[in-house]
């Protein structure tokens, strides 16, 4: 009798696991899409924030290609070409500061084509709120003393945080957040230097398909 009994709880649970595993499938499925469409625009917005309509005339989001470089990113990473009468004018790349304080940080670094910094978004992080939370601009503008920068070579020691002995401002009780960012942009202006004509020729499109 204490078997059956137990056999049927069992049962009854295994259809409640079913069920609730078939929800939240259903859930995801639902909402995948106008979860896309949210990120998408907030990617637009930040885009459009860092390398403004007059700089380019071509539609920036649907000018995606996934280039390789893994000194920024693991495995290909987009990167969104502005240009103006056919000529390139800056290029935005989405890169990983794999060493913040809670993990990986996602930013936005836009570049000139002279290879100066056009601006810099933090895209996504888990750094500790009222502490490493400052790399976002809605919070301190930390993040815009990349702008008009340049990396004049690997001596250039401007390119690090000030306790390190470099031009950035660190932040009170959290110097690795800002330290990584500092890293991972100079890292971007480098690596663009060097590679901007060959990902300027990549064909694979950021949707898979080569154009």
């Amino acid at each position: 009798m204490i078997a059956r009994s137990m056999q049927r709880n069992g049962l009854i649970l295994a259809a409640f696991a079913v069920v609730a595993t078939l929800l939240v499938m259903l859930t995801a499925r639902l909402t995948a899409e106008p979860i896309a469409r949210e990120q998408q625009r907030e990617l637009l917005q930040v885009l459009n924030q860092l390398i403004p309509a007059q700089a380019h005339d071509n539609d920036l989001y649907a000018s995606c290609r996934l280039i390789e470089a893994p000194e920024l990113a693991t495995g290909p990473t987009p990167m969104y070409l502005a240009t103006q009468d056919g000529q390139p004018a800056a290029a935005a790349i989405e890169v990983v500061a794999p060493n913040g304080y809670s993990g990986g940080i996602r930013l936005l670094v836009a570049m000139n084509w002279n290879n100066t910094v056009a601006g810099v978004r933090v895209l996504q992080h888990q750094e500790t709120p009222g502490l490493g939370d400052k790399i976002e601009r809605r919070k301190s503008d930390w993040i815009t003393s990349f702008e008009g920068m340049t990396v004049t070579g690997p001596d250039d020691q401007r390119w690090a945080v000030q306790r390190d002995g470099g031009v950035f401002d660190q932040f009170t009780g959290a110097t690795i957040t800002p330290r990584a960012v500092v890293q991972a942009v100079a890292r971007t202006v480098t690596a663009f230097k060097r590679n901007k004509d060959q990902w300027r020729q990549q064909t694979l499109e950021c949707g898979g398909q080569s154009s």
